[in-house]
């Protein structure tokens, strides 16, 4: 893949990069295509990170559609399909590196899936460092993800633009993701329940105390007979910490992870105060 690329850079060809975990959908299709805008040459991966999971079976059972995922980005126009194995990537030493993010790692998705963030660092630093693009590209809905990457790119002085896009939704407003492919016809029919609570936090936002919002997301689940809330936050959207108290000229956003069965879907909302 660098031998590949580096007859690119000679030519001076700017190369954009959309890292994945395959089992790719309209989002994955919609950053392809912000990237194709903006650069000559667009790098798709596909690889399923196993240091990022800390549960084995969500890892186990993380979708994979290799050859539907390469008619996709052929549909798109990608230039480049990087797909490693493996024991291409880790060799035989499957472990993270350790990161400090300063922080950032240990709000939300930090507290509830240890490690996770070390996996993601060691899997985007490894790819930046085979790809050398000038611009990556990241979806919103991983917003926390989007934040520790950017942070990762400052603390290692990489020459990389981080390019964050709006999540891309269903018609119905669930935010799309890999992992919906696996929801049963009666959770992908009451998943939209999620960003229905998250238009209303937004408004309640404006009126509302934090503490009042957070008790009334907690019992909109409480008694939801498919969906379990595991967390509901509102946080600073620079440092990620979650507040109890709205400040002026400060920006928010309410962050949520429900499980439909043993499925975890994650959303989130900007909040304006």
């Amino acid at each position: 893949m660098k031998s590949f690329l580096e007859e690119s850079k000679k030519n001076r060809k700017t190369i954009g990069f959309v890292p994945t975990m395959g089992a790719l959908h309209k989002g994955h299709l919609f950053l392809i295509e912000q990237a194709k805008k903006k650069n000559d040459i667009v790098v798709a991966s596909i690889f399923v990170n196993p240091t990022q999971f800390n549960n084995q079976e969500d890892l186990d059972n993380y979708p994979k559609t290799l050859d539907k995922d390469i008619e996709l980005l052929e549909s798109v126009f990608c230039d480049v399909l990087f797909a490693p194995t493996v024991s291409e990537i880790y060799h035989e030493n499957i472990v993270s590196e350790k990161f400090d993010f300063d922080g950032l790692e240990h709000q939300m998705e930090g507290k509830f899936r240890p490690g996770h963030f070390d996996g993601v660092g060691t899997i985007v630093k490894t790819l930046f460092e085979i790809v050398s693009p000038k611009n990556a590209y990241f979806g919103e809905k991983d917003f926390q993800q989007l934040l520790i990457i950017k942070k990762l790119v400052a603390k290692n002085q990489l020459p990389i633009s981080i390019k964050g896009c709006a999540i891309f939704r269903e018609k119905d407003g669930l935010a799309m993701s890999s992992r919906n492919a696996r929801l049963t016809t009666e959770q992908r029919n009451v998943a939209p329940f999620i960003y229905k609570i998250l238009k209303i936090v937004k408004k309640k936002f404006q009126e509302e105390n934090v503490v009042e919002i957070a008790e009334w997301v907690e019992n909109q689940f409480k008694n939801h007979p498919i969906l379990q809330l595991e967390y509901f936050t509102i946080a600073n959207e620079k440092s990620l910490k979650s507040i109890n108290i709205k400040e002026i000229d400060t920006k928010y956003r309410a962050f949520i992870a429900v499980f439909a069965g043993n499925i975890r879907l994650i959303d989130n909302i900007q909040l304006k105060n």
